[in-house]
C-alpha cells in the first residue's frame, strides 16, 4: 500500500521511504493537510524553537559561564550535535508524513513507545509553560497604570519586608504569587492567577481550534512581534547609561571555564532545549511539508535564526541590566560617600583616606574610580562601607523567572514612560510563549490524530478536551506554592525524559534502521545525498554526547540533592531549600511515567508477534496433515511453506 502525498503535490501517489506492503497497517492518512506557503512553515518552526528560554535562560547561562567563551562552546555543540539531530527529526517527519507516534511505529512497531513518551513530555511541558503565560498576562494587565504597581513599596501592609528586599521582588512574591515559604506549605488558590491561567488556555484553544490552519494565522503576529519589540528595546537600551558596561561584562571571554564539565553540560542542555528536540513538534510540523522540500537547508536556517535571536535577546537583556546595575552602583556610592563625609566631620576618619572625589556631585563619581579607592582603603575603614561592585549587581535576580519578573521589571521602572515599555515587554513574553505552546500542543495532537482515526475525525473536540484537562491539572500551579512546582517541572520532569527520547531516536535511526539507509531516503527526497559526516555524527558523536549528558545529569542528581529557590518572608530574601522526600518521589514518578510507554510498547509488540507466530504455526500444522503417504508435494503444502517464509520475512 502506498503512502499518500500532500494534496498540493504534483504526483498523486508515492511509496513510503521506510517500507512497502509489509507496512500497510501503518500507512498514512488518505489526505493530510499542508502548509499554504513556505513562510507559514518557517513561522511555525521558528516560533516553536524561539521561546522564553531565549530571553531568560540563554543570557543567564552565557553570563555565568564565561561570556564569549560560552558562545563559542554553544556554537560548537550546535554544529556537531544540535543541527544534525534537528535535521534527523525534520527528515523523518517529512519522509513518513506522520506525527512522532506514526514515525517511530513506521520504522518499527516496537519503537512506537518513543512517540507516546514524546506526547507525555509535551503534556508535562504544556502544563507549566502555560502558567508562565498566565503570569505574563497578570503583569500585562497591571502595566496599564501609572505609576506601575511594583515601582514603589506599598504604603499599607508589610512595608518592612518590601524595604528589606526590593519593590519588584516584593510585588512578585507577595502580590503576584502570594507565595508560601516552602513547597511543603500548599496554601489556597490565587484567584488572579487562576483567572489568567483560564485566559491563557482559552487563547491557546482558540489558536489551535482548526489545527495549523488557525494557529498559523496567529503565528504571523506571535512569531514576528517579539523581534519588533526586541529591536525597539535594543535601540532604547543602547542609549542608556551603563548599557555598554553591561554588554562588556556579558561578552568578556573567560576561556578557563572550558575545563569545567558543568559548563559543557549546561551548554549541551541549552542546545538541546533551544531547538525543541524530542518534543515531537518538529516532526509534526515537518510532516505537513511536500516530499521534495529541502529540510537540510531548513535545519541550518532555523538553527541560525534561533542562535541570532538568543544573541539579540542577550544584548537587550544585558544592556538594560547594565543600566539597572549602574544605577544601583551610583546609589551605593552616594550612600557610602555620605557616610564617609559624616565620619570625617565627626573626626572618626583620617583625612588621608578620603577619596579625591567631587563630593558636591556624587552622581559623577565613576564606579571604576570608587572601586580602586575601595580596594586601597576600604578594609581600613570601620563602618558599613560596601564595595559597590557592578558585577555583583548584574548577577542579582538574573536567572529564570527572576530575570523577567524581578530584575527586568525593576530596570523598566527607571525608563521614562515605564508603563509603555512594561506593556510592550510582557506582550512580547506572551507572544513568545504562545508560539511555543502551539508547537507543543501540535506535538500532542498530531501524533494522536494520526494514530487513532476516531480522534482524527474529532480533532476539534480533542483540542478542546486537551485544553480543558490542561487547565484543570494546571490549577496545581496556581496555589500559593505553585511557583515551586513550576521550578520542579522545568528543571527535572522534562529534562531526563527528553534526553532519553532523543537517545532512542538517534539509536533507532543510526543503528537499527541504518544511517546509510536513512541517507538513501534523504537522497530520494532532496535529489542529492547529504554528506557522509552525518552518518558518523548520528552514530557516534551525537549518541555519545546525549549519553554523556544523560549520565552527567543523573550523577549530579544523586551526588547533590535537588534544591529549589524559595522566598523567606522573615529574611525577605531568596534561599535555596532541599526538596522534601515526597517531592523527590513525585519527581521519580513523573520521569518513570514519561518513559513507561517505551518498554510497554516494546513488550506489547513482542507478545503480539509471538501470538501471531503461534497461530500461524497452528495453521501450518493443520495444513501439513493433508500430506499423502507417498510424501509427494501438493499445492497446499507449497502454499503453507511459502506462507511461513513470508511470515518470517515480515516478522524480520
Amino acid at each position: 500500500m502506498e503512502k499518500q502525498p500532500l494534496p498540493k503535490d504534483d504526483d498523486q501517489t508515492e511509496s513510503g521511504p521506510y517500507g512497502g506492503e509489509d507496512r500497510q497497517q501503518d500507512s498514512g492518512p488518505v489526505a493530510r493537510a499542508g502548509w499554504n506557503s513556505k513562510i507559514e512553515y518557517f513561522l511555525a518552526q521558528v516560533g516553536f524553537s524561539v521561546g522564553l528560554g531565549n530571553v531568560w535562560r540563554f543570557p543567564y547561562l552565557c553570563h555565568q559561564n564565561g561570556g564569549g567563551a560560552f558562545l563559542l562552546l554553544y556554537i560548537l555543540l550546535m554544529l556537531v550535535v544540535g543541527i544534525p539531530l534537528f535535521f534527523l527529526e525534520l527528515a523523518a517527519g517529512q519522509a513518513i508524513r506522520q506525527g512522532s507516534i506514526g514515525v517511530w511505529k513506521y520504522i518499527s512497531p516496537r519503537l512506537s513507545g518513543i512517540g507516546y513518551s514524546s506526547c507525555v513530555v509535551c503534556f508535562f511541558v504544556a502544563l507549566y509553560y502555560n502558567v508562565i503565560l498566565a503570569w505574563s498576562l497578570f503583569y500585562l494587565g497591571n502595566s496599564f497604570q501609572y505609576p506601575l504597581p511594583w515601582e514603589q513599596c506599598p504604603s499599607e501592609g508589610n512595608t518592612t519586608e518590601c524595604e528589606k528586599s526590593s519593590n519588584t521582588s516584593y510585588f512578585w512574591y507577595r502580590k503576584a504569587l502570594d507565595i508560601t515559604d516552602s513547597i511543603d506549605e500548599t496554601g489556597s488558590f490565587n484567584p488572579y492567577i487562576v483567572g489568567c491561567l483560564l485566559g491563557a488556555w482559552a487563547i491557546v484553544c482558540l489558536g489551535m481550534f482548526r489545527g495549523i490552519k488557525s494557529s498559523v494565522k496567529v503565528m504571523y503576529f506571535s512569531s514576528i512581534f517579539p523581534y519588533v519589540v526586541l529591536f525597539c528595546f535594543l535601540v532604547r537600551g543602547l542609549m542608556l547609561d551603563g548599557a555598554m558596561e553591561g554588554i562588556a561584562h556579558m561578552f568578556y571571554p573567560k576561556i578557563e571555564i572550558w575545563g569545567n564539565i558543568q559548563v559543557w553540560r549546561q551548554a549541551a542542555t541549552q542546545v538541546f532545549f533551544a531547538l525543541g528536540l524530542g518534543f515531537g513538534s518538529i516532526i509534526a510540523y515537518s510532516s505537513y511539508n511536500p516530499k521534495n522540500n529541502n529540510c537540510h537547508r531548513d535545519a541550518f536556517t532555523v538553527s541560525f535564526i534561533n542562535f541570532l535571536t538568543s544573541v539579540l535577546a542577550t544584548l537587550v537583556v544585558f544592556a538594560v541590566l547594565g543600566f539597572r546595575a549602574k544605577d544601583k552602583v551610583k546609589e551605593c556610592i552616594s550612600s557610602n560617600m555620605k557616610k564617609l563625609s559624616e565620619g570625617f566631620h565627626s573626626g572618626m576618619m583620617d583625612i588621608s583616606m578620603m577619596p579625591k572625589f567631587n563630593m558636591s556631585d556624587l552622581s559623577s563619581v565613576a564606579p571604576e574610580d570608587y572601586t580602586s579607592w575601595f580596594l586601597q582603603y576600604g578594609k581600613n575603614i570601620s563602618g558599613s562601607i560596601t564595595e559597590c561592585n557592578l558585577e555583583n549587581e548584574m548577577q542579582k535576580g538574573a536567572e529564570g523567572t527572576g530575570l523577567a519578573f524581578i530584575a527586568f521589571t525593576e530596570a523598566i521602572t527607571l525608563l521614562p514612560g515605564s508603563p509603555f515599555w512594561s506593556a510592550l515587554f510582557f506582550l512580547m513574553l506572551l507572544n513568545l510563549g504562545l508560539s511555543t505552546m502551539f508547537g507543543t500542543m501540535e506535538g500532542i495532537l498530531a501524533p494522536l490524530s494520526d494514530r487513532f482515526q476516531t480522534l482524527a475525525n474529532n480533532k476539534t473536540k480533542l483540542t478542546v478536551f486537551s485544553c480543558v484537562i490542561g487547565f484543570l491539572i494546571g490549577l496545581l500551579f496556581t496555589q500559593r506554592c505553585g511557583n515551586y512546582f513550576v521550578t520542579m517541572f522545568d528543571d527535572y520532569s522534562a529534562t531526563l525524559p527528553l534526553i532519553i527520547v532523543v537517545v532512542f531516536e538517534t539509536f533507532s535511526v543510526s543503528w537499527l534502521y541504518g544511517a546509510d539507509r536513512f541517507l538513501d531516503d534523504c537522497e530520494g527526497m532532496l535529489g542529492w545525498r547529504p554528506h557522509v559526516i552525518y552518518k558518523y555524527l548520528w552514530k557516534y558523536i551525537c549518541l555519545l554526547s546525549m549519553l554523556g549528558l544523560l549520565l552527567a545529569t543523573t550523577i549530579r542528581m544523586f551526588i547533590k540533592r535537588p534544591t529549589y529557590m524559595a522566598w523567606n518572608r522573615e529574611k525577605a530574601s531568596e534561599v535555596y531549600l532541599d526538596y522534601p522526600d515526597w517531592a523527590l518521589a513525585v519527581l521519580a514518578l513523573l520521569i518513570i511515567f514519561a518513559m513507561m510507554p517505551v518498554p510497554l510498547c516494546f513488550i506489547y509488540s513482542v507478545l503480539r508477534d509471538r501470538m501471531r507466530r503461534s497461530s500461524r504455526d497452528v495453521e501450518n500444522t493443520a495444513y501439513s496433515m493433508v500430506s499423502t503417504d507417498d510424501k509427494c508435494e501438493t499445492p497446499l503444502t507449497d502454499m503453507s511453506e511459502l506462507e511461513q517464509r513470508n511470515g518470517s520475512a515480515a516478522m524480520y
